[in-house]
């Protein structure tokens, strides 16, 4: 099912809506899944009047949890998996959830998580190797066929890093790292019931996320999804597609992405990344990305592309370096890569993109050829002086205006740290004491002209800066914000749905 609230640009219709992550909803199980905690936040949403829930990227996480860095960008996160809809399939039991550990509420604890997860998913997996119902057999062989142009090479590479403990692909050997067909099915052979388990929890995921994005878009919502522009180096995607990267003949980076020094960092932001081959990518029809992008938005009803500027150029830094400094800006493949997207999807691309940092009118052009909304970020129009940030200063409605975004401080955090100056134009700008001044920064961006407004679940609850979900350039304790269980509360809902209407964001 795939849902869009409205044609393009043809109606004069203004909608608004909530970033929240799922691993932020309440669950008993140490983050939060696609189970009781989703819908009763798409119930919340729809009492609210809101139409849009996005999402950060829904992949299986690396190293440090960023949703940016995932072992694939076709895989869902096998975190989010709900234990209580795996009882309701008979597939775990009473007893398997009888024993759940002390979690934190507040906090996801990955390590531990991840070995409480993956034990019940195990279970889950030798139920269903028993199982007799066919329904759930077809379901099963259906999904597999019709995923199989990313699944296969995902379950064989995550099946391939359980062999290696862990290892990243670039240091298996050769008969793994870069194998030959014949090479590949006897991998296939060895580990096949490691692939087959990889490809059931697979299934699993994207059976809940299929019925939970039913539910949504039931309700009025659509879901914008998020995808990082470059895959993570080691993940299934650079492993299978190696002559789509620029990589030497041991699977090194030339070079990898960042940016250069910005708002964030004074030496630049180093993501490590590989970075594409355009030639290769051209030369093969885009093929690599025109399933990226239609896989994406058969999961989600919009897609928001980070680092969108990436396309008209990128920053490569020389790999080995220590820091993003000594970069340099390289052409991406512009208009011809959407060009061959849109024939391929035939139709316009429901795309926004994430056009922060050091945006040129070579950009702008880009992202305005292809009608893609840009962002608008509120906090960044109270730093310093006149800002095209700040309402009054926007000059088109296809935009998405965001109190902030998952890299800034909540709205309560950054009035609380910046300066009394920037603190008085907030108070003189928004006519408010700042007694509840992140639901002042909520108001004011659904009362601009931006055809989408969009705030983070943390300023509808008044967070600090203890609730922040990611510190650019900060290695550790991102991605953990948790909320619990009702305090997204009816009231909450009436008071929101109230100045939604009150500025004409009802559809």
């Amino acid at each position: 099912m795939h849902f869009k609230i409205a044609e393009e640009d043809k109606t004069n219709h203004r909608y608004s809506g909530v970033l929240a992550h799922p691993t932020s909803f309440p669950s008993p199980y140490g983050i939060g899944d696609l189970g009781q905690g989703a819908y009763d936040f798409i119930d919340f949403l729809a009492g609210a009047g809101q139409h849009l829930w996005q999402v950060l990227p829904l992949g299986p996480t690396t190293v440090g949890d960023s949703p940016y860095q995932s072992f694939s960008v076709f895989a869902g996160q096998p975190l989010l998996i709900s234990p209580e809809l795996l009882k309701k399939e008979k597939l775990l039991t009473a007893e398997d959830l009888s024993d759940v550990p002390a979690f934190d509420q507040d906090h996801v604890e990955y390590e531990k998580v991840l070995a409480y997860k993956t034990g019940l998913l195990k279970k889950a997996y030798g139920s269903f190797r028993h199982t007799a119902d066919k329904n759930l057999l077809e379901e099963y062989d259906a999904f597999c066929s019709s995923n199989e142009f990313w699944l296969s090479d995902y379950c064989l590479f995550m099946a391939g890093k359980d062999f290696h403990k862990g290892l990243p692909w670039y240091e298996w050997e050769d008969s793994l790292k870069d194998p030959d067909a014949r090479e590949r099915e006897k991998w296939c052979t060895i580990l096949e019931n490691e692939v087959d388990y990889y490809q059931f929890v697979q299934f699993l995921f994207f059976s809940q996320w299929y019925d939970l994005k039913e539910y949504a878009n039931k309700k009025g919502i659509a879901i914008i999804g998020d995808i990082p522009i470059f895959p993570c180096w080691d993940s299934a995607d650079v492993w299978a597609n190696k002559n789509m990267f620029c990589l030497d003949t041991k699977g090194f980076p030339l070079e990898v992405a960042g940016v250069p020094p910005d708002y964030f960092s004074a030496t630049g932001q180093l993501w490590g990344n590989p970075l594409y081959d355009w030639k290769a990518h051209k030369e093969d029809g885009y093929r690599w990305w025109v399933e990226r992008i239609r896989n994406q938005l058969d999961q989600v009803d919009y897609v928001r592309i980070d680092h969108f500027r990436g396309f008209e150029a990128y920053w490569a830094v020389p790999y080995g370096e220590e820091t993003a400094l000594n970069g340099k800006w390289k052409k991406g493949p512009e208009e011809d890569l959407f060009l061959v997207i849109r024939e391929a999807l035939d139709g316009e691309l429901p795309i926004f993109a994430e056009d922060l940092g050091i945006i040129t009118p070579e950009v702008e052009r880009l992202r305005d050829a292809f009608g893609f909304p840009g962002m608008k970020v509120l906090q960044f129009g109270f730093e310093g002086g006149e800002s095209t940030f700040l309402p009054h200063q926007l000059d088109t409605r296809n935009c998405i205006c965001y109190t902030g975004t998952h890299d800034n401080d909540t709205s309560c955090g950054w009035y609380q740290n910046t300066s009394e100056q920037n603190r008085d134009k907030v108070r003189r700008y928004m006519n408010t004491d700042a007694g509840s001044v992140s639901w002042d920064f909520i108001r004011t961006c659904l009362g601009t002209i931006a055809k989408y407004a969009i705030f983070p679940v943390q300023d509808l609850l008044k967070l600090g800066s203890e609730a922040r979900m990611n510190v650019p350039g900060s290695p550790r304790g991102n991605w953990t914000f948790r909320f619990r269980a009702g305090l997204l509360d009816e009231g909450m809902a009436r008071g929101l749905k109230q100045l939604t209407e009150l500025y004409g964001r009802f559809g």
